[in-house]
């Protein structure tokens, strides 16, 4: 079928597959403890450990997405990458050491021992509900992707994927993980390069072309660097907001994601750790980079080429009317792609120019690079999930005795049930097409994480802050979050029109977490009692 892969490319795809699939079960000979499954015996290499979390980073939504954002608009979300040096500082001289420094493998310890229990059980079962939002979003789009493009069916690919992952990720632990992790982002990062080469021997006029097309269209813009007041209520981002914002975000990765914080635990030492903080801190923008220049550098490539630009929008407008249950006739097609901007179809423009273009083989590759990708983010999600499991729920309140063997088999218990429903989430979502169930589940997930970055943030920044103070701060925080994200809504009632957030978005969790230190530090100082922070001394305490 036309816009299908070819038999050689499917082949490469599922050798692939199956590759990878045994890599990960290969090491189930080494992952037959808790503290090898869990940490890997604290004995990783720190360029493994940095590939692993640069590809935790880099999602296939990534991929696709960021190519798409820059063929339909600009590269002003290419500035969120620009924050990640400045969240990396912050969490070599304080998150690796503070870690590191502990026998405890759940990020979530901390908090209770800063605040008490309920703070640890609030960002476990927030972790927890988001990470199989996750999983099921991750398996959906890449089914989406990859469905138009192999010919199989969409739960067809779920379920693929969702058990071949799961399988690997029981069997062998975060040691698997993490090594699959290495082969996914080489895969990724060569497959994202070949793609760039390709694109730019189509252009007509080279990069030459490339450029004036782009420049012409004001592809490279990062958005507006002024301060002025209304910028913060514009609805395009300001370059400073983004900037902001990205902050903020990779501050909440790198200090209370239990997937990188358990990165940081594998590393064989102090030094390997902070090692591999700074390996993903500078790939990741390097190859967002990349990412962002392919997509811009299609847009010009199908503007040179409008034959290329209409097949592209008409097949979009096909895909669009039977997302929505619509007859597909050619005079329905016909009206919707006329309706379609170059935004509308950014997504689509990757995986049909992969098809179209790329020569035999390297096809394969690159929409194994986009599985790759979503194998990575998906995999760590359920290690990280079945730990958490064992140490902040079993250990903590069922059975803190608990032998090895019972251990392992918790271990195993919970990897199952996450990968298991985390497909059947995105199941439900390819057969019912319900995303939008699935976009309301991530407003609130932003609202509650806000929290717990404002929880930990002030654990780290206030001496004098205590439970009470935390809780205070906590509430009120939390109001101040759910009012900004949820007065941006569609469902917010007309009549509160006057009372609704006018800041952009992405000021949420900025706003949010800020309200919940100061709130919390002023708070404290009422106290006038003096505690210890969450962060204790930097040195090195090389392992």
């Amino acid at each position: 079928m036309d816009g299908q892969l070819r038999s050689i490319d499917l082949v490469v795809l599922v050798a692939y597959m199956a590759s990878v699939f045994g890599l990960g079960c290969w090491f189930a000979r080494k992952s037959g403890t808790t503290q090898e499954f869990m940490a890997a015996g604290r004995s990783l290499p720190g360029w493994a450990v940095g590939l692993s979390i640069f590809g935790t980073y880099v999602s296939s939504i990534g991929f696709l997405g960021n190519t798409g954002k820059a063929y339909g608009g600009t590269w002003n979300s290419w500035v969120f990458g620009l924050s990640l040096p400045i969240a990396a500082v912050t969490a070599v001289r304080w998150f690796v050491p503070l870690y590191r420094s502990s026998s405890a493998i759940s990020a979530y310890a901390q908090l209770e021992q800063r605040f008490g229990p309920w703070a640890r059980t609030y960002a476990l079962v927030l972790y927890l509900l988001s990470q199989l939002a996750r999983v099921g979003s991750i398996l959906y789009l890449v089914a989406l992707a990859l469905a138009p493009l192999t010919g199989w069916d969409m739960t067809t690919i779920v379920l693929l994927t969702g058990v071949m992952v799961t399988v690997y990720t029981l069997l062998g632990g975060i040691e698997a993980v993490i090594w699959t992790d290495v082969v996914q982002s080489v895969v990724l990062v060569g497959g994202a390069l070949l793609c760039a080469v390709v694109m730019i021997l189509e252009i007509p006029g080279g990069l030459e072309q490339l450029f004036e097309i782009a420049r012409a269209e004001n592809k490279f813009d990062v958005g507006t660097f002024s301060l002025a007041p209304e910028t913060f209520t514009a609805p395009g981002p300001s370059f400073w907001i983004v900037l902001v914002y990205g902050l903020f975000i990779n501050l909440k990765n790198f200090g209370i994601d239990q997937n990188f914080v358990q990165r940081y635990i594998t590393a064989k030492s102090d030094a390997d750790a902070r090692r591999s903080v700074w390996l993903g801190t500078l790939m990741f923008p390097v190859v967002s980079t990349l990412f962002f220049f392919i997509g811009t550098g299609l847009f010009s490539l199908y503007q040179a080429t409008p034959e290329l630009r209409e097949e592209v929008r008409m097949q979009a407008a096909r895909d669009a009317l039977a997302a929505d249950g619509e007859p597909v006739t050619e005079a329905a097609v016909a009206a919707r792609a006329a309706r379609m901007t170059d935004a509308d179809f950014g997504d689509k423009v990757l995986p049909h120019f992969i098809v179209r273009k790329l020569p035999v083989g390297v096809a394969g590759l690159l929409i194994a690079a986009i599985f790759a990708a979503a194998m990575s983010s998906i995999d760590t999600s359920l290690n990280s999930s079945a730990t958490l499991v064992l140490c902040d729920v079993y250990s903590r309140y069922v059975d803190p005795d608990a032998t090895e063997q019972r251990s392992m088999r918790v271990l195993y218990g919970a990897t199952l049930f996450f990968g298991a429903a985390g497909t059947t989430i995105g199941v439900i979502l390819a057969v019912a097409n319900i995303k939008s169930a699935l976009d309301v589940w991530w407003v609130l997930e932003g609202i509650f994480s806000g929290g717990i970055l404002g929880l930990f943030l002030l654990g780290v920044l206030s001496r004098r802050a205590g439970n009470p103070e935390a809780i205070l701060a906590g509430i009120i925080g939390l109001l101040i979050i759910s009012w900004m994200a949820l007065s941006r809504q569609d469902f917010w009632p007309k009549r509160l029109s006057d009372w609704s957030n006018p800041l952009h978005d992405f000021m949420t969790i900025v706003i949010g977490t800020t309200s919940i230190v100061l709130i919390g530090m002023l708070a404290g100082l009422l106290s006038g009692k003096r505690r210890p922070n969450l962060v204790g001394p930097s040195e090195d305490r090389e392992r």
